[in-house]
């Protein structure tokens, strides 16, 4: 029976992929086996070492100390792709609001009602002060093309929107998901000196840290309404509010509020709406079961953070599922000693990420514990689980 502990609330669209003879799910599980959690952080949780992993419904990990678990073989899943087509909508309504200010509109008409005026004698005259351009013909950058940037490309397409992507990482599959009429640029110059709108669509790290600065931002068109549903640290806000005050940006939405933000002109912020819809929500905790399941009962990864993808059909009677650093001669030290205890291998997948590297072995006879005690004492191997 595997225990898995929920934090935040999953939704059961997730939850009943569970096979409840198989496993005991809890939000107050203890020596828990998985984890499935939202946005809860657990950068400070004491892991137990019965822990084997952990899946966000979500894509973003920052809640997540993800080199405490790579030290200590946890292996961390996002669901990426889930929420895209909740951002995408959410994407074409940051365009329409920063274009004709729709929400300073709704709030001007409130204002002329509570001050007792008649707003139907005033809306035409008034409503000068909310004119802005349509979309259409207007050119769009789309800062990454992974599942959310390649729909926002499309959708901007089909509403006669020039596009410009820019991806350095570009993988085959997010390509042949992009209509062949954006033009994927190599320069993110040239999409910053061309694009009325820009939308930004990729992960926080070290490297993209207030990558949005004042030199960015100074590249870009004059007037660009810049959208940001990815994370808010990806832009410098100080860099931000001095070009709305000069009008180099004429808007900025996004989806992470600060006391700041929320005060100065030109800012349309919302509460972290991108991935809030049911259907996002459901898409990620059942993605996020099943990528649990499958780790959990096969070894296989999918769209884990810290580890690499290794998936593999089941042959052989017993598998042995290895992480381990990313050194040489690893894999022949485990197949060495293997074939020294007289096991066959019957298959073997191996592959590496970073400092780390996952191998699976599917062995042709069952082991006993002495063996995976030896391939457990080999150095720099961090954690070893058999699956019958």
């Amino acid at each position: 029976m595997y225990r898995i502990k929920t934090f935040n609330k999953i939704s059961p669209i997730g939850l009943n992929r569970f096979d409840p003879e198989r496993y005991a799910v809890s939000d107050e599980s203890g020596n828990e086996d998985g984890i499935l959690v939202r946005s809860a952080k657990l950068l400070d949780y004491d892991f137990p070492d019965s822990l084997l992993a952990i899946a966000r419904a979500g894509v973003g990990v920052n809640n997540i100390p993800l080199d405490r678990c790579s030290q200590a073989g946890i292996a961390v899943f996002n669901t990426p792709g889930a929420n895209a087509n909740a951002v995408k909508e959410l994407v074409l309504c940051a365009m329409l609001m920063g274009s004709r200010d729709v929400p300073g509109s709704i709030r001007w008409v409130r204002e002329q009602v509570d001050a007792g005026v008649d707003v139907t004698t005033v809306v035409e005259k008034g409503k000068s002060a909310f004119i802005g351009p349509e979309l259409y013909k207007k050119a769009l950058g789309v800062i990454g093309l992974g599942a959310i940037g390649s729909l926002v490309s499309n959708l901007a397409l089909s509403l006669g929107m020039d596009v410009y992507g820019y991806d350095p990482f570009l993988s085959v599959d997010a390509a042949l998901r992009l209509d062949r009429h954006i033009h994927v640029v190599k320069d993110i110059n040239e999409l910053y000196k061309r694009a009325d709108y820009i939308t930004i669509h990729i992960h926080f790290t070290d490297q993209t840290a207030r990558m949005i600065d004042a030199k960015a931002i100074a590249a870009m068109k004059r007037g660009v309404r810049f959208i940001n549903l990815a994370r808010g640290e990806i832009v410098d806000d100080g860099a931000m509010l001095a070009a709305l005050d000069t009008g180099k940006v004429a808007a900025y939405i996004t989806d992470f509020p600060n006391n700041t933000l929320v005060k100065a002109p030109h800012v349309i912020a919302m509460p972290h709406l991108g991935a809030s819809t049911p259907e996002s929500e459901q898409n990620c905790a059942a993605m996020a079961v099943d990528e649990l399941r499958d780790y959990l009962e096969n070894g296989n990864i999918r769209n884990s953070v810290n580890l690499p993808a290794v998936s593999m059909e089941r042959s052989g009677v017993m598998r042995m599922c290895i992480i381990h650093k990313n050194i040489p001669a690893m894999l022949a030290s485990i197949t060495t000693l293997l074939s020294k205890d007289g096991v066959n291998v019957e298959n073997l997948s191996n592959k590496s990420k970073g400092d780390y590297a996952y191998t699976m072995v599917d062995l042709g006879t069952e082991v006993d514990q002495a063996v995976i005690e030896d391939v457990r004492r080999l150095p720099n191997v961090i954690r070893v689980r058999v699956i019958a």
